[in-house]
């Protein structure tokens, strides 16, 4: 049996994150990846707690900022008030899961988006860097793929016939830059696709 008596800010914090972000179907698994997702981006990023990493980092969960409203119910609700609601609580369970290093529903992500992947599907970030479905079963919302082939060149000088020209050489290419880990409850978890961080040299988490 869970105790919410003995919920932490640390806890209640990253509970309210993922309950915020979630779809209103109030899945636990979908909150459980979306908890995983700021534990890992926590993680790789420094941060020794959630409240250190979304202090410093405002734009990861919008949530934090954006007056959402299922984050304030959490924030303010006691610990009577959610052991009493099964989605809040499922939100502190998803939370204590990811902290505690628990199952992982997203499967490895380290971004995710909702169902505005779909309503602003030509203008949306990833959408125009370009996404990939590893698995159908991911395309929550039956959007296409943005994959095409881009090629990066890099200038160098080389001696041609005994003559020195500028010439151009492939450094590499990839086809997407976001490829698909999970699609849970309302949410399509992403992780970078491993052309494009080669090619870039980027880092897996931003």
């Amino acid at each position: 049996m869970t105790d919410f008596s003995k919920l932490t800010s640390e806890e209640r914090l990253l509970a309210a994150i993922a309950y915020g972000e979630s779809s209103t179907l109030d899945l636990y698994e979908e909150m459980a990846a979306l908890a995983s997702v700021m534990v890992r981006q926590m993680r790789a990023r420094g941060y020794s707690s959630i409240d250190a990493f979304t202090a410093k980092d405002k734009n990861f969960s919008f949530v934090i900022t954006d007056g959402n409203a299922r984050y304030a119910k959490l924030m303010k609700s006691t610990e009577k008030d959610i052991e009493k609601s099964a989605s809040m609580s499922n939100a502190v369970k998803a939370a204590r899961n990811a902290l505690s290093g628990g199952v992982d529903y997203s499967a490895g992500a380290y971004f995710w988006d909702g169902a505005d992947i779909k309503s602003n599907y030509k203008n949306h970030a990833k959408v125009r860097a370009g996404i990939h479905f590893t698995d159908t079963a991911h395309n929550l919302y039956g959007i296409s793929g943005s994959e095409k082939t881009k090629i990066l060149y890099k200038t160098v000088r080389k001696k041609v016939n005994g003559q020195v020209k500028t010439v151009r050489e492939e450094v590499g290419r990839y086809s997407w830059v976001y490829e698909s880990t999970a699609g849970v409850g309302g949410t399509i978890f992403w992780r970078y696709g491993q052309d494009w961080m080669t090619v870039t040299r980027a880092k897996e988490y931003k």
